[in-house]
């Protein structure tokens, strides 16, 4: 299991209450894309290749589609009905 010191965050944004956050794994030189959307009170993550990482960052609801993620499944459902 990694340590928190083994995660890297190269990037942040955030619009609207939407996060979104780029990491890095150092350990296993895995990528990952996670946001988190305030309104919903919900998060996903997609990992992504290397070489896709910053487009990844800049458009994570479509690696998400790509991926079959389905954003909406991670919120709570006393926030979705809100």
């Amino acid at each position: 299991m990694p340590h928190a010191t083994d995660i890297l965050e190269l990037d942040h944004r955030q619009s609207d209450g939407v996060h979104v956050t780029l990491l890095w794994d150092r350990t296993t030189n895995r990528i990952t894309v996670v946001v988190y959307d305030e309104a919903l009170d919900g998060a996903f993550e997609v990992e992504v290749a290397p070489d896709r990482a910053l487009d990844a960052f800049r458009h994570p609801y479509a690696y998400a589609a790509l991926q079959g993620v389905d954003e909406a499944a991670s919120a709570t459902p006393a926030a979705v009905d809100a």
